[in-house]
């Protein structure tokens, strides 16, 4: 019998400690990454394709604002601490960005975290 990656409390999804150093787990054989841009901003999302400075994302999030996590780095490693007080607003099916700067693998950690940040709606 396998050991469950993950358990699920009041609808916070949490991921068991030696799954932390993991790479994100891929779909469809595309890697979970964060894209930070010259003038678009920051993205989250699965890599479909990468030509020079376009980067093509699926299942993306525009990471608007984070807290509990100092520098990208950190939350593709290990995600957000303060998940209350992030802003990324709801999932895109697919994005094109242009101007890419730089592209960083997630962790699985990372990748549960910002999939569990609720959908910021400006009120």
């Amino acid at each position: 019998m396998t050991q469950p990656k993950t358990i699920k409390i009041d609808e916070v999804e949490y991921i068991r400690v030696d799954a932390v150093k993991q790479k994100a787990e891929q779909v469809d054989g595309m890697d979970y990454v964060i894209v930070r841009t010259y003038s678009a901003g920051v993205h989250a999302g699965y890599l479909k394709e990468r030509n020079g400075r376009e980067v093509a994302l699926v299942n993306s999030r525009r990471l608007y604002y984070w807290d509990g996590a100092f520098t990208l780095s950190t939350v593709a490693t290990k995600g957000v601490s303060k998940p209350k007080n992030c802003k990324f607003p709801n999932e895109v099916p697919e994005i094109l960005l242009l101007e890419a700067v730089e592209v960083i693998p997630c962790s699985e950690e990372a990748r549960l975290s910002i999939k569990n940040v609720p959908a910021w709606k400006n009120s």
